[in-house]
């Protein structure tokens, strides 16, 4: 997401000083729709363990990732993205039935690239296992839960229940999220200090 650094702001500031009051006006409600535009609009691209080749059998629970996931916020619109070796492994989209049996024969979607991007275009649960032999039996897998539109923007909502999904807990904030309601927070107080 977009940050407003404190040279735009003085800027901004310098210029709403040297014009009219109407034209102030409408400058601010241009900036203020530009602003939630971009800041509303700004989908996530996640490297998934958030570190390239972590697509990998975990040497322990705490390498899990979904341990990785739980301390996401994803969001409609946001990709998840794998690096890895495409000789040796693949990233498999499966039902939640074949992510808990670790059954590679029916993925609903296959990527065998190396550079794997994937968009969330819905709510709920994703379940990814590898389409290596065996490795998804030794924890090489990732279930995301993706929030519905309605709690995109809400930094204290509760996490969907893990057993609702029967995967990861979804954090209740990120860095994201609590950046662009700063944001807003701080862009709200401006108009209001300018228009008053």
């Amino acid at each position: 997401p977009s940050s407003l650094s404190p040279d735009v702001v003085v800027k901004f500031v310098a210029l709403i000083s040297s014009v009219s009051m109407a034209s102030s006006t409408a400058i601010i409600s241009c900036t203020l729709f530009i602003f939630l535009l971009i800041n509303f609009t700004g989908a996530t691209d996640f490297l998934v363990g958030g570190k390239t080749n972590a697509w990998k059998i975990p040497s322990s629970e705490s390498e899990s990732l979904n341990k990785w996931a739980e301390s996401s916020r994803f969001q409609i619109g946001d990709s998840l993205v794998w690096t890895y070796d495409p000789k040796k492994d693949s990233v498999l989209q499966v039902s939640k039935k074949d992510y808990i049996n670790c059954n590679t024969s029916s993925p609903i979607a296959e990527y065998k690239d190396g550079n794997t991007k994937v968009k969330l275009d819905k709510s709920g649960p994703y379940y990814f296992i590898s389409g290596a032999q065996g490795n998804c039996e030794k924890g090489q897998k990732l279930t995301t839960v993706v929030l519905s539109a309605r709690h995109r923007y809400v930094s204290t909502s509760p996490a969907p229940s893990p057993v609702e999904f029967d995967g990861p807990a979804v954090a209740p904030t990120s860095g994201s999220t609590s950046s662009r309601g700063g944001m807003m927070v701080m862009l709200g107080a401006l108009v209001w200090l300018v228009m008053a």
